[in-house]
């Protein structure tokens, strides 16, 4: 299982301005990789963030907290995600906030795309 670490560099926040002002398909942004999971932060600011993953078949993220609200909208294949000791089976177009604080954790029943928006303030 993989660990979510944020990186913040002046390259990465170009790469982000590249974004602005343009229609966006979010599942476009980042592509599969075999064996692994991918992701590109797209938005990063004081009040949040917003980043864009993908996940190989049977790859996640171990189980962990944070410190703030998140909210997870599946973008394209099926995973299954834990919060508080609650399993859910979620698919493309749905949505779970992860409140703070509280243990959570995901794999990927199929590969698949989240876009995961952290609220910061």
């Amino acid at each position: 299982m993989a660990e979510f670490k944020e990186v913040h560099s002046d390259a990465h926040d170009q790469k982000r301005a590249e974004l602005y002002a343009k229609v966006l398909n979010l599942k476009d942004l980042v592509d599969y990789a075999e064996g692994t999971v991918s992701s590109r932060m797209i938005a990063n600011r004081k009040a949040g963030s917003i980043t864009i993953f993908s996940f190989d078949e049977n790859e996640g993220l171990s189980e962990h907290t944070a410190p703030y609200d998140a909210v997870v909208t599946i973008l394209d294949g099926e995973c299954e995600v834990w919060v508080a000791g609650q399993t859910f089976q979620m698919k493309e177009g749905e949505t779970i906030i992860f409140p703070a604080n509280v243990p959570h954790a995901l794999s990927a029943l199929t590969r698949f795309k989240m876009s995961l928006t952290m609220i910061r303030e």
